[in-house]
């Protein structure tokens, strides 16, 4: 017989996953109640510096149109949507995870992508398509062909505030300033959490509980632990509270550990960016056009591929790379063939950036870079490519190098026509890929493979889905189709009589 209650779920966390489990929950019926470890101004977790991107599997322009109704006809026929099948999906998520993603969590995450993305619009989230960012224009018409097509009105502040306002009108209870600190448990499994709320250690008691508060990437003992040395130089693209804490909880009375522990989403970030997010700026920071341009370190020398994939499919990795070189820094380096294709993040003010009519002038002004070297290798560089190949920013062009040591695979061009501007830019971890072990149905497992009774986990602090890099735009989706599975988990069994 179950103990009664103060509620029947509470959700542990304030961001995208989280708030997505307690809608889901109070859907099924339940009591619920939202502990948010910030304070209320900075509520939303990473999901609230994010830029809002969505991936999910559909079929034709008509899916398109079902979640943004408010195109006009004149967007529509300058858009070309293409297609994002699940097959593709699947070998999306296979191909940058090296094959290593949990079949059976990939599976649930991409089947219920589209579902999911449209239940989260109907919960009062705006899309758009992500025109410039994700759909260069070529020749008057955005074409969109990596798989991220949609994102929150307003990025990712604009989905956590939709959110929130879904709360408000569900009547769930959120608390704010409130820190987990441990799981209420007893031979009959969880049974609540102890938080500090207002300075006082608080008992509260429910019949399940959700855990959606966040990686570590935010605790820098703990990026130096799993993720290696260097770890705990690099900025934090989000908030500061995701330290780990539900992680920890969980592990704390037997919770399997699981997935890439020593792996991290980490991109290209400004150089001079402050050590935590500002949501003011956003996913600004980030400088993800890299593909257009060259990328040199200290040696003046290139270290990456910058045209290996699409950008959506290596940028998620390229902040480690990047933390590995020497200072821990880059400049990315840019002619004036390239400047109209750079995402609109490289025009913000706060910007490290450095403009010269002539590549000997703008190598005078890359701070910390070997100038003889560059020269060196930005005329190897343009020596190598291959000109009888076109440009194309829409596909993967295969306007390839020859003949250097670190080959450059598409969007090859020359770096020659001034003026030239070039983006200082260091390693920004965004979540950390390490986490809990959970089910299809979202509930967390001890190291014996049982479900642990009345817990379950959704979002970045579950293990086994992202391992080396992932397909951007499929963090939120993750965290949305896990929280809800974990929200109506949770719900069902508190109203169980089991």
């Amino acid at each position: 017989m179950k103990r009664k209650s103060d509620y029947d779920v509470i959700v542990v966390g304030g961001g995208n996953a989280a708030l997505c489990a307690a809608l889901s929950a109070r859907e099924h019926g339940a009591k619920v109640l939202v502990l948010e470890r910030a304070p209320e101004e900075e509520r939303g977790g990473n999901s609230s510096f994010t830029g809002g991107s969505m991936r999910f599997a559909f079929d034709s322009t008509e899916d398109i149109l079902k979640m943004v109704p408010d195109l006009s006809a004149d967007e529509i026929a300058n858009t070309d949507f293409g297609s994002y099948p699940e097959s593709r999906f699947f070998d999306d998520i296979y191909k940058v995870t090296q094959f290593r993603t949990n079949p059976d969590l990939a599976e649930v995450l991409i089947k219920g992508s589209n579902e999911t993305v449209n239940w989260v619009r109907k919960q009062g989230v705006r899309f758009v398509p992500l025109y410039g960012r994700h759909a260069p224009n070529i020749n008057g018409k955005f074409k969109f062909s990596n798989g991220s097509t949609l994102g929150a009105a307003g990025a990712g502040l604009g989905l956590v505030n939709a959110l929130y306002a879904a709360i408000g009108r569900a009547g769930i209870e959120v608390r704010y300033k409130a820190t987990a600190r441990k799981l209420l448990h007893d031979d009959d499994g969880v049974y609540g959490v102890e938080a500090r709320i207002d300075g006082k250690s608080t008992a509260l008691t429910a019949t399940a509980v959700v855990l959606a508060c966040g990686g570590f990437q935010a605790n820098a003992e703990w990026r130096t632990r799993y993720l290696g040395f260097g770890w705990d130089l690099a900025k934090v693209r989000g908030t500061r509270y995701n330290t780990g804490d539900g992680i920890r909880m969980a592990l704390d009375i037997g919770a399997q550990p699981y997935g890439n522990w020593s792996s991290a989403h980490a991109v290209g970030w400004d150089l001079n960016a402050p050590p935590y997010g500002d949501v003011t700026i956003g996913d600004g920071f980030g400088k993800h056009s890299y593909n257009y341009g060259i990328m040199v370190n200290a040696d003046g020398k290139r270290f990456l591929d910058e045209g290996a994939d699409f950008r959506n499919f290596t940028y998620a990795k390229y902040g480690k790379v990047i933390l590995s070189q020497p200072g821990q820094f880059a400049w990315q380096i840019f002619d004036s063939k390239a400047l109209h294709l750079l995402r609109d993040t490289y025009r913000i003010k706060r910007v490290t950036k450095v403009r010269a009519d002539t590549i000997e002038g703008l190598a005078d002004k890359l701070e910390g870079v070997n100038k003889e070297q560059l020269l060196k290798t930005v005329a190897e560089f343009n020596a190598a490519v291959r000109q009888d190949i076109p440009f194309n920013a829409s596909i993967k062009d295969g306007r390839c190098t020859e003949g250097l040591a670190i080959p450059r695979l598409n969007w090859a061009q020359t770096i020659s026509e001034g003026p030239f501007e070039a983006y200082a830019v260091t390693c920004g971890i965004t979540f950390t890929f390490g986490g809990l072990k959970i089910t299809t149905n979202g509930e967390v497992v001890d190291t014996e493979e049982r479900p642990i009774r009345g817990l379950y986990a959704a979002g970045e602090l579950v293990g086994g889905i992202f391992y080396f890099n992932y397909p951007g735009g499929s963090g939120l989706t993750n965290g949305a189709v896990f929280g809800r599975l974990a929200g109506n988990s949770a719900a069902k069994f508190a109203k169980s009589d089991l």
